[in-house]
């Protein structure tokens, strides 16, 4: 038997990473994702997929993603039923996150964006789509030859392979 998603498209609210009683982390988000076809005279439609995450999984969407954001994300579908507040039993169905991806989408570092977000770690985070021509970076591998590289502003040059298992 196979129970596989993987689902691409954009966060739709502020993400709030909760902890269970027993320490577990834990993110219950949604992601809206259109379908690949519209019928003739019709918008796309849009279906709003319900995700959660667990533990170190959690930390790094919260940690890397927020509302307006795309993402990948690759899980299993589950359904489970709660009881609500008022007596009556509620079914949700979810895709429990296994890996989530970038999907290339860049951040920029000016304010001027028409994606952003909120995020605990900061006050305002601006994402836009990939820009045409990105800066060109230039990094020197341990053998003194140059590669470079556009537009990875968050790596950290490694002057020696000590320690690397590959």
């Amino acid at each position: 038997m196979l129970n596989r998603v993987i689902l691409m498209g954009r966060i739709t609210q502020d993400l709030e990473l909760k902890t269970t009683q027993s320490g577990v982390s834990v993110l219950s988000f949604t992601i809206a994702v259109d379908r690949n076809y519209a019928r003739q005279g019709e918008e796309r439609q849009t279906d709003f997929i319900d995700c959660v995450a667990w533990r170190q999984q959690a930390e790094f969407i919260n940690r890397y993603f927020g509302k307006g954001r795309m993402i990948a994300v690759e899980g299993s579908l589950q359904k489970r039923s709660y009881d609500a507040k008022d007596g009556s039993k509620r079914w949700v169905t979810e895709v429990v996150v296994d890996s989530v991806s970038f999907t290339g989408e860049r951040a920029q570092q000016s304010g001027d964006s028409s994606y952003s977000y909120q995020n605990r770690d900061s006050q305002q985070r601006s994402y836009a789509p990939p820009r045409q021509q990105e800066p060109q970076h230039t990094y020197n591998e341990p053998d003194n030859k140059a590669i470079s590289i556009g537009g990875l502003d968050d790596f950290e040059e490694i002057l020696s392979d000590d320690g690397v298992p590959f």
